[in-house]
């Protein structure tokens, strides 16, 4: 199996992926929650059986034009609107009671814009936080390979291009199905880190072992052989993941849904990557080919000679 030989195709279906998120995230952009936006989620159940479309139209003639509202299989409505103050939420509560009965609050909570901000920069200190620690931590555990720094940097690129990927296709999936970015959606993000790192280091590793060995003196072949004797794996990990994460989809619930779904698409995304993509770019790298990797039509033999 030449994987490696093929690397090029590769970066081009990664190309296409990458082209495909930036399109998806300028067009639709993400849908975020009240943890990133600001807001307040008020739940309620009324005592007595009331249509989406009623309840939904009376919202509106309320004021709330741009709210939000979804409903359960229990018959809990949940109303999503800017932020409400007490005043406020039991106000909207006196005229939801006044025009079908008796109702339950079941939950309520808001969050302003200057938290929602807070997290928003938090989130994204997170996950750059995580990408430094794993450059860091990749050269250092392979401080005894030549050019070190390769294996850490290819790791973080092909890290970068899992969580971008991901991104622009829960962007896209999100636009069609209404997902929500929240918190469980960074969690998700993360745990993509972790899982696809991991993977990472296995195939990087074994090149580690093929190249201490002197398996060959060509170092694409050392590579391509090192993916070959991890691919079985890396795609068994995968797949017991994607189970796990399948179950969670169709039988947990809402509650955890951006997490599950964030976490089955950065699966495949990151096997992708592990598999196909990091590996190339240590190829690339050994041999000068980040002019033909860029498209700018440089050979490999005129890479060397500068």
């Amino acid at each position: 199996m030449n994987i490696v030989g093929k690397r090029f195709w590769y970066f081009l279906a990664s190309g296409v992926l990458i082209l495909l998120g930036i399109i998806s995230l300028s067009t639709f952009g993400l849908k975020s929650a009240i943890e990133f936006s600001s807001g307040s989620i008020l739940s309620v159940t009324l005592d007595t059986p009331v249509e989406y479309s009623q309840f939904k139209q009376e919202i509106t003639q309320l004021g709330y034009k741009d709210a939000i509202v979804q409903s359960t299989a229990a018959g809990e409505f949940l109303i999503r609107t800017q932020q409400l103050s007490e005043e406020q939420k039991a106000s909207l509560e006196s005229d939801l009671t006044a025009k079908f009965g008796t109702l339950s609050e079941s939950q309520f909570y808001s969050v302003s814009s200057l938290v929602a901000s807070e997290t928003t920069r938090n989130a994204a200190i997170a996950v750059g936080v995580a990408l430094i620690g794993i450059l860091i931590y990749v050269t250092i555990a392979f401080r005894k390979m030549p050019n070190a720094f390769r294996l850490g940097a290819s790791s973080v690129i092909a890290l970068f291009h899992d969580v971008f990927v991901t991104t622009g296709l829960f962007s896209l999936f999100g636009h069609i199905f209404g997902w929500e970015l929240n918190l469980m959606f960074i969690t998700g993000i993360l745990t993509i880190i972790g899982y696809s790192i991991n993977n990472t280091i296995v195939v990087f590793d074994r090149i580690r072992e093929n190249t201490i060995r002197g398996v060959s003196a060509n170092f694409e072949t050392i590579v391509n052989n090192s993916v070959v004797e991890t691919i079985g794996r890396s795609m068994n990990t995968s797949i017991t993941v994607m189970i796990v994460t399948l179950a969670l989809i169709l039988f947990v619930g809402a509650s955890i849904q951006s997490f599950a779904i964030t976490l089955f698409i950065g699966n495949i995304v990151g096997t992708f990557d592990s598999v196909f993509v990091a590996p190339g770019l240590l190829v690339v790298w050994d041999k000068h080919e980040w002019g033909r990797f860029i498209g700018r039509g440089l050979k490999p033999a005129e890479a060397k000679a500068k």
